[in-house]
């Protein structure tokens, strides 16, 4: 099996996780962080998942689950332990055509979710096509090793830069060798030092006047 690599964008679309448990709850966090708007349908949730709901992050439902749960949802998770149930859920997902992935059985899935290394904006997924999750774990922690939080600071600049290019009436595709200069010049390295004086020397020299990283990118 080959699976077709994406990234999903489920700001505000109504999602499901069937099951509440640690691993629904863990479901739950990353589809929230992502702008869901999550429903679970648990008998017995975990506490953290009562709070969530009592803060009204998401919708919960303390029963079991029915068919009828997945009307207007744009995908489920199913996380459970009953292996009947989770079948269950993966053919009415399939009945209605929405998107389904059933926690650790890639073979009635219709997608299944990588290991993720996050750094803000960035997002390197490792998939192993669900053949060795422990793999794809390890190589998730040989990456957070290899890319820290100076990865997120860089994407943000980055992103700033763009913005302000585009509002001078800059045309994008001469952005690129624009961004190749600075990725080339080390600008990551100067970030992880936290060397401001030198970022914005490289800024000026590649970008001009009017280019410093306390101004793009505002400390908080």
């Amino acid at each position: 099996m080959k699976y077709y690599p994406v990234n999903l964008n489920i700001q505000n679309r109504h999602c499901l996780v069937v099951g509440g448990g640690g691993v629904g709850t863990r479901k739950v966090i990353a589809l929230l962080d992502c702008g869901a708007r999550v429903t679970v349908v648990s008998p017995d949730p975990t506490p953290r998942l009562k709070k969530l709901a009592a803060k009204g992050s998401i919708q919960l439902k303390e029963r079991s689950y029915s068919s009828a749960d997945l009307n207007k949802m744009f995908l489920v998770i199913g996380a459970t332990d009953d292996e009947n149930l989770n079948r269950q859920i993966s053919k009415d997902a399939e009945r209605v055509n929405i998107l389904c992935n059933i926690a650790d059985r890639p073979e009635v899935c219709n997608f299944i979710l990588p290991a993720i290394v996050r750094r803000g904006d960035l997002a390197i997924t490792i998939s192993t096509s669900g053949k060795s999750p422990a793999m794809a774990k390890r190589l998730r922690l040989e990456l957070e090793t290899q890319f820290g939080e100076e990865y997120a600071d860089l994407l943000r600049l980055m992103g700033a830069i763009r913005d302000k290019l585009l509002s001078q009436a800059h045309e994008p595709e001469a952005h690129k060798a624009l961004f190749n200069q600075l990725i080339d010049k080390d600008l990551i390295g100067l970030i992880k030092a936290g060397n401001t004086q030198d970022i914005n020397a490289l800024l000026h020299d590649v970008l001009g006047e009017g280019y410093k990283i306390e101004e793009l990118i505002p400390k908080s």
